[in-house]
């Protein structure tokens, strides 16, 4: 299938969404819609997709530029600055694009659970000169709401009827449904679409008008069924958000169930599209996958547990953790409660424990910060085991500070080392200490008061306080 084009119709204002942004903009499994119908676009072998921009364009905009600045094809967007109807912006994009031959694809910006096996389907309707449009149609469980599709004998579509004008009996009968996406000839679409008129009550150019248009031209016009009828749903509210997420949820985690990964309960695990888990991988309620994440095989992911563009080798176990932007190689052992911020790199079976936070350092091989402990903007050798409580002091008020620490450290509870801190290999620092001066190799560090004891001091403390009563 050559020069296959996807238009994608992104500006409408989503007015039953309630919200204060782009409809398209809303996300499914840590996703914006929009990337998911382009997403598919590309896979489906379209080597352009054109968004068609209106309403808040400037925030789909930048999703589209940040999702696509590399991109194997060419992913654009034409802003329909005078929103009237479909039609108008098909003709938008065909005249800001200069598009006229090979398939085109019109997608709506709300159809996030279209598969790119499908839009290649879609696209190859109309590539054999069988059809000069297809329009994408379903059979939902219910189809009020829906056009209703009358097929001719030789299959080609006599009628398109909309609900509002469906008599008692087709609205009970007619099961086949328009999903409001469609698939031309590029050449046949870009020769006619000027004749699609505005005569409604809305005054709008109407996109479906062209099958009637195609059609009076002598042009067969036909359906394309797609038999998972969940392809063809959109997101009008925040209700339909919901619903269409819960079907994502359950279809990736489906197809990682079959691919070796085990689920405690899948309806409590959002895994993003982006994401991979490798195989005897258990993943516990309440766990989410975000952005772009991949997991090896072998690991506990959750309860708890939410990762955002991470990735972590085989053998890990990532309890009640949040990570962001982190890589943790084999054997790593996070959680309960640990914070991984970005930046952070764990390498072969370190581990951060309970109630820790780590932020842009690197925790070497064998290393373990297990508890109640703060390090940022540290590079962490091997063997290195840092008591509870401890922090790297790595903010002066204005400006952060590297700290290095060698390989088989050990460093006491309660220790702060004031960053830029240096300690070398083998070194220990007593519990306690306030690190400020560079650690040798080998040595012993004390930064601490020396205690003071007063022998039967407290009975006559207490006993003045009780007096003051």
């Amino acid at each position: 299938m050559a020069n296959a084009t996807a238009i994608i119709l992104a500006a409408g204002e989503g007015t039953r969404m309630k919200s204060n942004h782009a409809k398209v903009s809303h996300k499914i499994l840590g996703k914006p819609m929009i990337s998911w119908v382009a997403d598919a676009a590309i896979a489906g072998g379209c080597t352009r997709v054109i968004v068609v921009v209106g309403s808040h364009a400037d925030e789909v905009r930048a999703i589209v530029s940040e999702a696509y600045a590399g991109a194997t094809a060419t992913v654009e967007c034409v802003e329909q600055a005078e929103r009237l109807g479909t039609g108008h912006a098909v003709k938008v994009a065909l005249e800001a694009t200069g598009i006229s031959d090979g398939p085109v694809v019109v997608l709506n910006g709300d159809l996030p659970l279209v598969t790119g096996q499908t839009v290649a389907a879609f696209a190859e309707s109309v590539s054999g000169g069988n059809a000069a449009a297809t329009a994408f149609t379903i059979v939902p469980p219910d189809p009020f709401g829906y056009g209703r599709i009358v097929l001719a004998a030789d299959g080609t579509i006599e009628r398109n009827i909309e609900q509002k004008d469906c008599t008692p009996e087709q609205a009970a009968t007619l099961t086949e449904c328009n999903a409001g996406c469609y698939a031309f000839d590029g050449a046949l679409l870009a020769a006619h679409i000027g004749e699609v008129g505005c005569d409604n009550a809305q005054g709008e150019y109407y996109l479906p008008d062209m099958l009637e248009i195609l059609k009076s031209h002598g042009h067969a016009v036909r359906a394309f069924h797609c038999d998972d009828w969940r392809e063809g749903l959109g997101v009008n509210s925040r209700a339909q958000l919901a619903q269409l997420t819960a079907i994502a949820r359950d279809r990736i985690n489906e197809q990682l169930m079959a691919a070796g990964v085990t689920f405690i309960d899948p309806a409590q695990a959002w895994i993003g599209p982006d994401c991979t888990i490798g195989r005897d991988t258990i993943v516990w309620p309440q766990t989410h996958l975000i952005g772009t994440c991949h997991v090896g095989q072998n690991c506990q992911l959750g309860p708890n547990t939410r990762l955002t563009n991470t990735s972590a080798g085989n053998d890990c176990v990532i309890d009640e953790t949040v990570a962001i932007d982190a890589v943790l190689e084999n054997g790593v052992d996070c959680g309960p409660r640990a914070y991984l911020r970005p930046g952070t790199h764990m390498l072969d079976n370190s581990k951060a424990g309970t109630h820790v936070e780590i932020k842009k350092s690197t925790i070497g091989r064998g290393s373990k910060v297990p508890h109640l402990s703060y390090i940022g903007d540290t590079t962490m050798g091997e063997g290195v085991n840092i008591g509870a409580g401890s922090i790297t002091c790595n903010y002066d008020g204005v400006h952060k500070h590297k700290s290095v620490i060698g390989d088989n450290v050990f460093v006491g509870s309660d220790t702060m080392m004031v960053a830029p801190a240096e300690i070398g290999d083998g070194a220990l620092v007593a519990a306690g200490s306030v690190i400020t001066e560079p650690v040798p190799a080998d040595a012993l560090a004390l930064g601490r008061a020396r205690q003071t004891v007063i022998e039967d001091w407290a009975p006559v403390h207490f006993e003045k306080l009780r007096a003051q009563k």
